[in-house]
């Protein structure tokens, strides 16, 4: 664990200079409203039965990337709670994190983004956190479940024009068409 700590710090150290030259895009403020609300709230199945239900069926479809039954199940429950009180489908979150970072929480992009969902670490400043920890999946989650529950809103629920948001490729479906076809075939 300790390891692993050391390695992100490394990592995020390295990718300070490269993010130091970025450019931060302009802040929504509607979405920094709702980051800030999100990160501040504290299980979201109806029932035992339904949990079950839906635990077993994405448990294998994950296999694939991560081997450890009980990791899955802790993985599973978070994508499921923090999709859900962002107020999005589950499984469309899953096929976003296979995307993004192949269920790895310790990825970090070449632009800085960090964790199983990628989020750029300026977010943390922009809504006055900045000791969260985005390598750490709940909060990672947090955050990205608000954000493209935030682009879903600004593209009128078209989910296709939402990840190109989520993604910062606006404009061109590549990622979205990604993001879509793991959906299909792997989440659903």
């Amino acid at each position: 664990m300790i390891r692993k700590s050391l390695t992100t710090l490394l990592l995020c150290l390295l990718f300070t200079g490269a993010r130091a030259q970025e450019k931060i895009p302009e802040i929504d403020p509607a979405l920094k409203r709702a980051l800030k609300d999100a990160v501040t709230q504290a299980d979201s199945f109806a029932d035992r039965f339904d949990a079950e239900v839906w635990l077993m069926s994405k448990s294998q479809p994950l296999a694939r990337y991560i081997e450890d039954p009980q990791e899955r199940m802790r993985v599973l429950k978070a994508v499921h709670r923090e999709a859900t009180l962002a107020g999005l489908r589950p499984e469309v979150v899953l096929a976003v994190i296979q995307i993004e970072s192949a269920f790895n929480p310790y990825a970090v992009s070449r632009v800085g983004a960090q964790g199983m969902m990628q989020v750029m670490p300026f977010w943390k400043n922009e809504i006055g956190r900045p000791e969260d920890n985005l390598i750490d999946m709940d909060t990672n989650l947090r955050y990205g479940c608000t954000i493209l529950k935030h682009y879903i809103g600004k593209a009128d629920g078209n989910l296709a024009n939402a990840l190109a948001y989520y993604n910062g490729s606006y404009g061109r479906h590549t990622y979205s068409s990604k993001v879509l076809d793991a959906w299909a075939d792997r989440w659903r």
